[in-house]
């Protein structure tokens, strides 16, 4: 189940400077930009605790904390520093767990979306405002990406490291939307490849194949995710006044338009375990129930379920 906190996390760190083809984009987030989130869980008592702060515009700062008695030392804390400079990212982070050091880097071949020129915007009357293109699109079809990631714990004495390459269609290629993957990870021997693909508007599939090559051990899943689109309704725009600010106006328009009514997720593997999740809004609730299947098991099928409801005005 993806935990609210990884949401907001990922929605955050999305509204930088870069958008979803690497163009530059000065109407999102700005320098300085900061976010505070809590949450309790009863009767255990235990709190979970994520600060972003947007140090500047390709510089992110996050600090996600665990407060639990069962875990080692109380809770535990974690520090990452993102940099994303769109032709190529690099993370810093630390842990108060195993005082454990690592860092990621990502690079991107190909189109530099820097020497893009940024988009600009005209002030017209108070009734339109006018966005001029972002520049010259990207002609390439697909985006070819490396990165590597290295960690070590000096309490422990031990570390790793993991590579890997992905491929990614853009929005100039006509045919369905795919991205595949392959990672590597040379001390543990293992190797995963997936490939996942949108096949309709409100449809994504994906496969992935585990492989160790010290063991010979292998794994197939499969996973699919099906969206529900909101209803589209028709709003009147009100009156603004002709000092109004108009980055605002254009991030007011352009707010909800990828917002989702419910999305159901399905997964399985060879073993014929099936997990299913839906994640939906019900009025002001925010609603996620889940269920694990084992098929080959006659006598009891239905392994767990469960429900997370949370509410949101």
């Amino acid at each position: 189940m993806i935990e609210f906190m990884d949401y907001v996390q990922h929605a955050f760190s999305a509204a930088s400077y870069w958008d979803h083809d690497n163009s530059y984009s000065t109407l999102t987030a700005t320098a300085q930009d900061a976010l505070l989130y809590g949450r309790i869980y009863l009767p255990t008592s235990a709190l979970e605790a994520l600060y972003l702060r947007r140090v500047s515009p390709s510089r992110l700062l996050r600090l996600s904390a665990v407060s639990d008695s069962t875990l080692p030392n109380g809770g535990t804390i974690l520090a990452v520093l993102q940099n994303d400079h769109g032709k190529y990212s690099t993370e810093y982070l630390y842990s108060t767990d195993s005082a454990l050091f690592g860092i990621r880097g990502l690079y991107n071949f190909g189109h530099d979306p820097r020497n893009d020129p940024a988009p600009s915007i005209s002030k017209q009357p108070p009734s339109s405002v006018t966005i001029s293109p972002p520049g010259p699109v990207d002609p390439q079809h697909g985006r070819l990406s490396a990165g590597a990631e290295a960690y070590f714990s000096p309490l422990n004495k031990s570390g790793g490291m993991s590579t890997g390459v992905r491929f990614t269609t853009l929005p100039a290629h006509t045919g369905f939307p795919y991205t595949m993957t392959l990672t590597l990870n040379p001390l543990m021997g293992n190797v995963s490849s997936s490939y996942a693909v949108k096949a309709g508007q409100n449809l994504a599939l994906c496969s992935r194949f585990n492989f160790n090559f010290y063991s010979y051990e292998s794994d197939v899943q499969l996973g699919m995710e099906l969206w529900r689109p909101p209803a589209v309704k028709v709003e009147t725009p009100s009156p603004t006044p002709a000092d109004e600010n108009v980055e605002q106006l254009v991030a007011e328009g352009i707010k909800g338009a990828d917002d989702i009514n419910g999305v159901l997720k399905v997964k399985g593997d060879q073993n014929w375990k099936i997990g299913i999740l839906w994640e939906g809004r019900i009025k002001e609730l925010l609603v996620s129930i889940g269920a694990g299947l084992d098929l080959k098991r006659r006598d009891r099928i239905i392994g767990s379920v469960g429900l997370e409801v949370s509410y949101s005005s």
